[in-house]
């Protein structure tokens, strides 16, 4: 969701843009397999900036053993491959924005945490930062990196938003849990223009939250989304149905959650385009 609208908003930049695929490589893709720890380059030739996005979706299944396996690995091996290998490129880039998550933090409550707040307890908080750490040879090389500590972004194309819009359609969204837990979240739109902002900032490296000024409960959210779609949310998931459903990812992704402050990017000068929820949801549904 986030590599396709980035291809294109980086072309429409004046960028050359080269990617990684796994298959069915044309031009200037370059081909690579983390699995198999297999990586070409040379189709890349001057890389100025490395944009790493790939790991696997945390919210399409339950979290069996396997696919928790699988969840961690896309992403810690996958990084580094890609770390290794620029750190070995005889000319090397400037800058690697590696995605990561502000699952980082754990759960914590009302607390607002910013970029300096330690690594929190859990699956997600591990893979998290597991996955930044594994982006190491390159930072020990001299490249500059930012660790992309994302929130739910927010999207017509897909993501979080597009399996929430047909239950709140047909009147079946409501609050999940207590719906005081925190959701850090963040337009699609603002996505692009962080990675802009970090490309023309060489000021700006390590974790930079990217999330909206407002993180908003799940109560709130639920209010502001059947608001926008012109629906009620009456309904209502509470805490052992959801943990029936969906396991362990129901206590991580649901139950509990995130307050993430921008404060990297506040600092920076960056300003938001949707900084507000309802406007955020209004113009990508086009409501």
């Amino acid at each position: 969701m986030i590599g396709s609208a980035l291809v294109e908003y980086l072309t429409g930049r004046g960028c050359d843009v080269r990617r990684l695929v796994r298959s069915g490589a044309s031009g200037s893709d370059c081909l690579w397999d983390p699995r198999r720890g297999q990586i070409e380059l040379a189709n890349a030739g001057s890389i100025d900036a490395v944009v790493h996005l790939a790991g696997e979706n945390i919210a399409s299944g339950r979290w069996t053993k396997a696919r928790k396996a699988r969840i961690s690995a896309s992403r810690v091996e996958g990084t580094a491959l890609l770390a290794g290998s620029l750190a070995g490129l005889p000319h090397r880039p400037k800058l690697l924005i590696s995605a990561s998550a502000v699952g980082y933090y754990g759960h914590c409550g009302d607390q607002i945490v910013d970029e300096t707040h330690p690594r929190g307890q859990g699956f997600l908080a591990q893979v998290a930062g597991d996955w930044e750490a594994a982006a190491f040879p390159v930072t020990e090389a001299g490249v500059r990196v930012v660790f992309l500590r994302l929130g739910m972004v927010l999207s017509n194309s897909g993501g979080a938003l597009g399996r929430m819009v047909g239950p709140f359609s047909w009147c079946a969204g409501g609050v999940v849990g207590s719906g005081r837990q925190y959701i850090s979240w963040v337009s699609l739109d603002d996505v692009l223009g962080i990675v802009g902002k970090i490309m023309d900032d060489p000021e700006i490296s390590g974790p930079v939250n990217a999330a909206a000024p407002q993180a908003v409960t799940n109560r709130e959210f639920t209010k502001t989304l059947g608001r926008v779609l012109n629906r009620p949310t009456f309904a209502r998931m509470p805490a052992f149905a959801a943990r029936l459903l969906f396991g362990q990812m129901a206590d991580e992704l649901l139950l509990r959650g995130v307050r993430a402050a921008p404060r990297v990017l506040v600092d920076a000068g960056y300003q938001f385009q949707h900084p507000q929820l309802e406007e955020a949801l209004r113009v990508i549904l086009h409501r």
